[in-house]
């Protein structure tokens, strides 16, 4: 196995100590990354590696000798807390002034706190009911942000033939807007109903998710759509979430990674990014190298 490191800022002195510590046959380097070949990867090394990278405060990631772009041919993302930084209907809330107890409800369904998301989304979107619809072109315009790395690694997904689809448990007002941003291909996320110029408290799913909220399952059907649509199987698609509400999508998928993710999506995905940019996933190929 080899083992990639990263960090916004990664210094020599970081990389040296792998290398020492981890035994590493050679080292090559990229600005903010650094590859160490041919390490052992047994239970010592791996809890090496962990301890240095929380010290570090940098992203270790072991990673197969062989792996390439090429392997792949979907790239999907989740929308809040991935590719944008913030959640939007919390934002949405704090516009309204409900911000503390939406946003509450949100960190828990994030954690795997609340089983049912479509419940819990019905009940934050209940809350808004009667808010002005111009909120969320203030959203749109004064909060919404992409997150690191976001743009180069849909430049490289678009440089790699890999399809590009952003899901969400958000709302399409947003997704939509994100995938012109970015590029992206397709998008799945749910629709907030309004009348007379406010919000009514509802929400829809989309139609190719029979109109029932996108949650959990509703991600890994959209995932499953496109791969079928593409004649690949899933594990060809790599999938990036933060969320509880991630899980599925990540599990069919064949590069499952969490980024700057809740501590249950970490322990399960194969690769986790929290002091790297989206675009980090990018130096776990054998050919960024």
């Amino acid at each position: 196995m080899d083992i990639v490191i990263q960090s916004e800022n990664l210094s020599t002195a970081t990389v040296d100590a792998f290398r020492v510590a981890c035994l590493a046959a050679r080292v090559r380097r990229r600005e903010n990354a650094a590859r160490l070949f041919r390490l052992a990867d047994d239970a010592q090394t791996r809890k090496v590696a962990t301890a240095l990278a929380a010290y570090w405060r940098c992203d270790a990631t072991f990673v197969p000798r062989q792996m390439w772009r090429a392997d792949f041919r979907v790239l999907v993302l989740d929308m809040d807390s991935t590719a944008i930084t913030i959640e939007c209907i919390d934002e949405i809330a704090r516009l309204a002034g409900k911000g503390k107890q939406v946003a509450a409800i949100t960190e828990s369904a994030m954690r795997g706190e609340i089983p049912d998301y479509a419940q819990s989304l019905r009940q934050r979107v209940a809350m808004l009911a009667g808010t002005d619809e111009s909120v969320l072109d203030r959203v749109r315009s004064e909060r919404l942000r992409l997150s690191p790395g976001a743009q180069s690694l849909i430049s490289a997904a678009r440089a790699s033939g890999w399809k590009t689809l952003l899901v969400s448990g958000g709302f399409t007002v947003f997704a939509e807007f994100v995938c012109q941003e970015l590029g992206i291909d397709r998008c799945c996320a749910n629709g907030l109903i309004t009348s007379a110029g406010r919000l009514t408290g509802e929400v829809c799913g989309p139609p190719e998710n029979d109109g029932q909220i996108v949650d959990a399952a509703g991600k890994a059907r959209a995932l499953q759509r496109l791969c079928s649509d593409l004649g690949c199987a899933a594990d060809r698609a790599i999938a990036i979430g933060d969320g509880a509400n991630d899980l599925e999508m990540m599990a069919l998928a064949g590069l499952p990674v969490a980024y700057r993710a809740k501590p249950i999506v970490r322990q399960q995905a194969d690769f986790a990014l929290d002091h790297s940019g989206l675009d980090g996933i990018l130096h776990i190929f054998s050919d960024a190298w």
